[in-house]
């Protein structure tokens, strides 16, 4: 059966009494309302706005009315629903001395005084014994509430715990049990009976003006039935429970004059019902997102009850005496807002584990047993269904180093089994391969983030990385990727060389060759540069010899156009400040607008969040001032109008309506923030790329106008020998050694740069003309 939504049934039972109003209480004919009246009081004056009259329409109103007839129409139809799966609830609720505990329990003096209780039990068994194709099971729990404190009525020890298992409320994905309750099975009414008059003797009771036996505490006794079909392959259970509540009764301390010991267990009666009013209310309202179960233990034992999937029934127990009529319109008030909450019951049908699990295993023998024969049929014996043993894995593995090396074309496959092992072993490999290629590019390279400039700014100090972060160091004499043509030191350029010199160094550049290739392999990650370990030495004695050499050599009297460029180029610092005021004064004024915005965006955005905290704390203390409102409304007794809607004072008013457009402006107010960091993230993503286009164009600035040659820059001026393009940035920048050789001979430096222009962009024709 599908879940539908059902209302809280609530009935009205009247207390039969001798002083009866019965000119204020009045039934409607159908016995499902009624009425209330109060005279005007005249020493109140001429003008009294006092509402003297109430109607309240409900499931039934049992007037007069016998224990069995009570039972017929409260209960009866919610234990039929429970022995299908349904969980159900019924609780009484009224002032002191009403009779509730009379109408759950009964008395003892006759047997047709029977409470619901009693006869729900009998109902339960009169139903297994008719059963037949179901095998039921009935255990009982008895559970006070004495003081906020639990406490277990059928267990032998009196403490709040059975054991050493503290009793507490718990939430599980069934539904909310509690920890450390004892749950007893039985297989005879006569034994549930004995369970429950066990749990009455240990209840709590004490005796006011009102009542002589007035119960201190909250009652709740459940009855769990477990229903499971006779057929051995059926592995459903039906699972239900019903929970029979005794509320203990609100009191008026003016009434009752209760003290000591008394007083204190009235002021917790009074505070859970409080509680307990609150979270009906709460439950009526469609708006409301949470609903303070936790508030009371007595309200989270009844989450299930009043909010779950379970038939909950209300029966208000009322005095007719004119001196309650106060406490009569409180609990008609209270059985109103219940008839509003709406409920969703379903069956409880859950699997046993262990029967599921016997299932199971008999299906896969029926499956393993028709595979078998399967193969048999199509000549397949020898395909098994196992788990794969030792020896078989090994097998396998062996196969696929095979082919691997190529041995053989195909592996054996019999069943799923051994594919998932073949992935499995594929996988092993590829993670093996992936560590030891890590482990070799590690112990040869060295590891730089992307995103750590000072590290890139050192690397390019010292000549490893280009502008462009490239690798532009030697290895082993020879220029990584390249194959450079050695240039003789002596003035007449004679070489002297033997044949097997020359082939020697053939090898030796077809290895630097390849090993440019092995550097041009993909890297261990995007976000770091590789840069060999050794580089950075090879890259210091390079320059030390440069400069013995310059030492050496001859001056050269500088060229009109060198003598205006400085004998040392300046420091990084001074020139940056330089370039942001001539040629990058475009990338920079973008870079300060960017930065502006963004500084703009975070200031604005600080603002909005202190706003929002402002907004939060205001809508506490109106939580607060609110909460004070509503108990001092519960306090005074509250007020509904002839539909049933509560009237609340201006105050309280106008705290509703400006928590709401504080809500309102916290949610503008989230939401600008929102689009605050979405810009700010924005901002400074380009702040970031301006920042770094701004360091890129100033390196790039840096070394053409102060660490390229004054050769290779009048080569590269339009007209001259190189053109534009023709050779990277990084290759000019290692014209530096050749300058020197180009002074020693004048004549013939312009057909030395064209040389080597052609060499550089073009290394193969050197490399044919040889051949």
């Amino acid at each position: 059966m599908d879940a539908a939504e059902k209302k809280v049934r609530a009935f009205v039972r009247v207390k039969p009494t001798a002083d009866f109003a019965q000119d204020m209480i009045k039934f409607g004919p159908d016995n499902k309302s009624i009425d209330i009246y109060i005279k005007k009081d005249a020493r109140k004056g001429v003008v009294n706005n006092r509402q003297t009259d109430w109607s309240f329409r409900l499931d039934g109103v049992l007037h007069n009315a016998s224990q069995e007839l009570a039972y017929e129409t409260v209960a009866q139809k919610l234990v039929s629903d429970a022995l299908v799966g349904y969980n159900g609830t019924i609780m009484c609720y009224g002032q002191t001395g009403a009779g509730k505990t009379y109408t759950m329990t009964g008395a003892t003096a006759e047997y047709k005084h029977r409470g619901l209780i009693p006869r729900a039990i009998q109902q339960v068994f009169k139903a297994i014994a008719r059963s037949v194709d179901s095998f039921i099971t009935v255990r009982i729990s008895y559970l006070e509430i004495y003081n906020e404190t639990l406490f277990d009525l059928l267990s032998p020890t009196t403490s709040s715990a059975t054991g050493d298992v503290p009793m507490a409320v718990v939430d599980c994905p069934r539904g909310v049990y509690v920890k450390g309750l004892s749950v007893h099975p039985v297989s005879h009414e006569e034994d549930a009976l004995n369970l429950l008059f066990e749990g009455e003797t240990n209840r709590v009771i004490a005796e006011h003006s009102l009542n002589k036996n007035s119960s201190r505490s909250h009652c709740i006794f459940t009855i769990y039935i477990e229903s499971r079909c006779r057929v051995f392959s059926d592995v459903r259970c039906i699972n239900s429970k019903i929970n029979l509540i005794d509320l203990a009764g609100s009191e008026r301390l003016s009434k009752t004059g209760s003290e000591g010991q008394v007083l204190k267990e009235a002021t917790y009666i009074n505070k859970s019902l409080s509680f307990l009013e609150q979270i009906v209310i709460a439950l009526a309202d469609p708006k409301r997102d949470h609903i303070p179960f936790r508030q009371s233990k007595l309200t989270h034992v009844l989450k299930d009850s009043l909010g779950g999937k379970c038939n909950t029934v209300l029966v208000a127990n009322i005095c007719g005496e004119a001196l309650h009529v106060e406490e009569t319109l409180s609990s008609l008030r209270f059985a109103t807002r219940m008839k509003w909450i709406t409920t969703e019951p379903v069956i409880n049908v859950t699997c046993d584990p262990e029967e599921t699990v016997r299932a199971l295993e008999k299906e896969i023998i029926l499956l393993k047993q028709e595979l078998a024969m399967h193969n048999n049929l199509v000549n397949r014996s020898l395909v098994t269904y196992d788990p794969l043993n030792d020896v078989q894995i090994a097998e396998i593995k062996s196969q696929i180093h095979k082919y691997l090396q190529g041995a053989i074309d195909e592996i054996d496959i019999m069943n799923i089994r051994q594919v998932q092992e073949v992935f499995k072993q594929f996988k092993l490999i590829v993670r093996q391969q992936e560590h030891e290629v890590e482990a070799r590019l590690r112990s040869k390279y060295a590891l730089i983030d992307k995103n750590d400039f000072a590290a890139i700014a050192a690397a390019q100090k010292a000549g490893v990385v280009d502008v462009d972060r490239h690798l532009m160091g030697k290895k082993d004499g020879q220029e990584f990727g390249t194959r450079t043509t050695p240039v003789s030191p002596k003035p007449d350029g004679k070489k002297k060389k033997s044949r097997k010199s020359s082939e020697q160094s053939k090898k030796e550049g077809t290895r630097s060759y390849l090993s440019g290739r092995e550097l041009a392999a993909p890297l261990p990650s995007k976000s770091q540069v590789t840069i060999p370990t050794r580089d950075l030495d090879v890259k210091e004695r390079a320059r030390s010899e440069d400069t013995g050499n310059t030492d050496v050599q001859p001056s050269k009297p500088a060229s009109a156009e060198g003598s205006q460029r400085p004998s040392s180029p300046p420091s990084k610092p001074v020139a940056f400040e330089q370039f942001k005021e001539e040629c990058g004064s475009e990338i920079s004024r973008i870079f300060k607008e960017n930065k502006s915005i963004l500084l703009a965006r975070k200031k604005r955005s600080s603002t909005v969040a202190r706003r929002i905290n402002f907004i939060k704390q205001e809508m506490e203390d109106i939580k607060k001032a609110l909460e004070a409102q509503r108990q001092e409304r519960w306090q005074q007794g509250e007020y509904v109008d002839e539909k049933g809607h509560l009237i609340i004072d201006e105050k309280e008013f106008l705290l509703i309506m400006k928590m709401k457009d504080l809500k309102e402006e916290y949610r503008s107010a989230y939401a600008e923030l929102q689009d605050l960091k979405a810009e700010i993230q924005y901002c400074q993503h380009l702040v970031d790329r301006c920042r770094n286009k701004l360091v890129a164009e100033f390196e790039i600035w840096y070394s053409e106008s102060f660490l390229i040659p004054a050769y290779a820059q009048k080569a590269l001026k339009p007209g001259g020998n190189i053109r534009p393009g023709m050779i990277p940035i990084n290759r000019v920048m290692c014209l530096g050694g050749w300058q020197r050789n180009a002074g020693r001979h004048g004549a013939e430096s312009s057909y030395l740069e064209t040389r080597l222009a052609l060499t550089l962009a073009f290394p193969w024709r050197g490399q044919n003309r040889t051949r």
